[in-house]
């Protein structure tokens, strides 16, 4: 693994300081706040670790209630909403100075057959071999940038990101609300299924959002744009899941409105297989004040 996601996979284990009560340190990646995927990966570890080892995530649902900050750390709250015969619910707060910045209800499910379909089939796009990452791009336009956003583009990611057509993020032109993104962890993950599940709800908070932004030429890298999480819903549909392997996140944004983007999204493997669904919804600001 890279240093950088050797240490997320460190920050996803989280300190045990009471029974229901864990505690888990900060990633500064660069943002401008705490970054949310990692509120969400440790949300799900925090769940996770109250509930048998046979019962496997598949949903969650999630509120981002304030800003977090990336020096601190975070303090997770889990209440055991429910064990039944097959499902187990669990209520997650994450705190920081003492009040809630996210919350989060999650729901597993112990192994079980059943009925099984597939209607929504991969798009036929480009593979990751030979497409250029996020970072490699942004580092290659970084004189496009604002001067007060080019010191972000020196942070390495412990998530590496493929646009299948990449933006300009200096000068984006407006296109259709529509974008493919492969996703995979900057190295290899041991065999741990639960990590590989919180290693991608993590790495769904890149991306999503902002194609809500393509139709109106904006990107989420100007000053003048303050974009902002405020829910977050997650299905897993397989537990087999690999995050350190290639997945294609196929997005899309049917509305946005009233200083807000809605936008959702489709999760498959190299195989094919909609290994999960997610969707999100945010502020999409233009504030000429911050220029």
């Amino acid at each position: 693994m890279t240093r950088v996601l050797d240490e997320l996979v460190a920050l996803l284990s989280l300190e045990t300081i009471e029974e229901n009560l864990f505690r888990g340190a900060s990633q500064d990646l660069g943002f401008r706040q705490l970054f949310g995927g990692q509120v969400i990966g440790q949300s799900l570890s925090a769940a996770s670790q109250t509930v048998p080892a046979d019962r496997h995530m598949h949903s969650m649902h999630a509120y981002f209630l304030r800003p977090g900050d990336a020096t601190l750390p975070v303090v997770y709250e889990v209440d055991r909403v429910r064990d039944g015969g097959s499902f187990s619910t669990r209520r997650v707060l994450a705190i920081q100075k003492g009040r809630p910045i996210f919350s989060n209800s999650v729901s597993f499910q112990l192994d079980e057959e059943g009925f099984s379909h597939q209607t929504e089939k991969m798009p036929e796009v480009p593979g990751p071999e030979g497409l250029r990452s996020e970072q490699e791009l942004s580092r290659a336009g970084i004189d496009r940038l604002p001067e007060g956003v080019r010191e972000r583009m020196g942070f390495d990611m412990p998530i590496e990101i493929r646009p299948v057509d990449p933006l300009d993020a200096g000068h984006p032109d407006p296109r259709e609300p529509v974008k493919y993104l492969w996703v995979r962890a900057a190295g290899a993950l041991p065999d741990v299924p639960a990590l590989h599940k919180y290693l991608m709800a993590y790495a769904t908070d890149f991306g999503l959002l902002t194609t809500a932004l393509l139709p109106h030429g904006v990107s989420f890298w100007q000053r003048s744009m303050q974009v902002a999480s405020l829910d977050h819903a997650l299905w897993f549909h397989r537990n087999d899941v690999r995050a350190d392997d290639w997945l294609l996140f196929a997005m899309d944004s049917p509305w946005a409105g009233h200083g807000r983007g809605f936008a959702r999204g489709s999760i498959f493997n190299r195989a094919g297989e909609l290994v999960a669904s997610v969707c999100q919804e945010g502020l999409i600001r233009h504030r000429p004040d911050w220029e």
